[in-house]
């Protein structure tokens, strides 16, 4: 297992997703204009919006802080600010924090606490006149990653933000398996210790109390872990590259766990491929190194064992490709067909358990 460690430097215009590079507003010359959708991420600390063309180049984007309150007036303006005086979108994705609810359109952020069932399909269909189509953030980092970075080939794919929070995606047959109501691959809240610690969700065991970047610097803290800055999973990470005892025994506790859970979703779902991102994957070898050896001891039967795991190629891009792959996939005829080659040809796929798209 390798970790990506080069990225550019700099993002030319119209290229397909970088990997981690911040990427300023872009507009391309009229002459190279072309038909593209309009992809939204929403974080509880970051929104970010772009144009996108049908081969995953960034025409346009722009970010901005998420606000304590009144996101959606803050959501709007960075809407018009893509989309004013470029190539006109004729579709929408977004990528948003759950639990959501896609009967409906509703999302409920955990760290989003002001918008509670908060409408956001239909406010942004009023926002900007288009069909939108939604799901979950860790979905579209797996859907965004299967189209334009390490998944690419992958027939069964899980994808994997390890960060504040641990959430999942899966991508089946190149289609998105959401859900009935958009929850599915909430890979977090897998229980990995049915007797274990109890999670803030309420369950026990769950990977996300053993792997999450809080829950990493928590369990060092607690275990004599004393650092002389900042105590939080970058400064664990540094020292666990530095050789500290109790920073190394904190990543693997957190790679064992993942570890469980990877075996497991690959047993029940006959995985071939699993991307790691989020902030944590950042550490590099310090986590993916005992990821690596654990899954060698827990995994057993040969097809989990076969079980291919990456770390992100799209980096915190990956979440604005899935909403982008969204709103081509599901925008009506004339959808483009995925870059993969083993699936030219192919109309696309349906996203399971998606939901209405208006």
């Amino acid at each position: 297992m390798t970790v990506a460690d080069t990225m550019p430097t700099e993002v030319p215009l119209a290229r397909p997703f970088p990997r981690d590079v911040p990427v300023p507003r872009h507009v391309l010359p009229a002459r190279t204009r072309m038909t593209c959708v309009l992809a939204v991420d929403i974080g509880g600390t970051k929104l970010a919006a772009a144009l996108v063309d049908e081969g995953g180049a960034l025409l346009r984007s722009a970010t901005r802080p998420t606000p304590r309150a009144d996101v959606m007036s803050a959501l709007a303006a960075l809407v018009a600010e893509v989309t004013a005086d470029g190539p006109p979108p004729h579709a929408v994705g977004v990528g948003c924090a759950g639990p959501l609810d896609l009967t409906t359109g509703a999302v409920s952020p955990v760290n989003m606490p002001s918008w509670r069932g908060f409408p956001l399909r239909e406010e942004l269909r009023r926002l900007t006149g288009l069909p939108v189509v939604l799901a979950g953030d860790a979905q579209c980092m797996a859907l965004g990653e299967h189209w334009l970075g390490a998944g690419q080939g992958s027939t069964s794919l899980l994808g994997v933000v390890v960060s504040t929070g641990i959430g999942g995606g899966l991508v089946i047959g190149g289609a998105p398996v959401l859900g009935p109501a958009g929850n599915a691959g909430h890979v977090g809240h897998m229980s990995v210790d049915p007797g274990g610690e109890r999670c803030e969700c309420g369950g026990r065991g769950c990977v996300e109390r053993y792997s999450s970047g809080p829950n990493l610097a928590r369990w060092a803290l607690e275990n004599g872990w004393a650092p002389a800055g900042e105590r939080d999973a970058r400064a664990l990470a540094a020292d666990a590259a530095a050789g500290h005892p109790v920073a190394v025994a904190a990543f693997e506790r957190g790679a064992r766990a993942l570890a469980g859970m990877i075996a497991s979703a690959a047993a029940a779902v006959e995985l071939d491929t699993v991307v790691i991102g989020g902030g944590v994957s950042a550490a590099g070898e310090v986590l993916f190194g005992p990821l690596e050896r654990a899954l060698d001891d827990v995994a057993g039967l040969a097809f989990v064992r076969a079980v291919r795991v990456r770390p992100t190629t799209l980096g915190v891009r990956a979440g604005l490709a899935g909403a982008a792959r969204l709103a081509w996939r599901l925008s009506g005829p004339g959808a483009p067909p995925p870059p993969d080659p083993a699936m030219a040809g192919e109309g696309p796929p349906p996203v399971v358990g998606a939901g209405p798209i208006g």
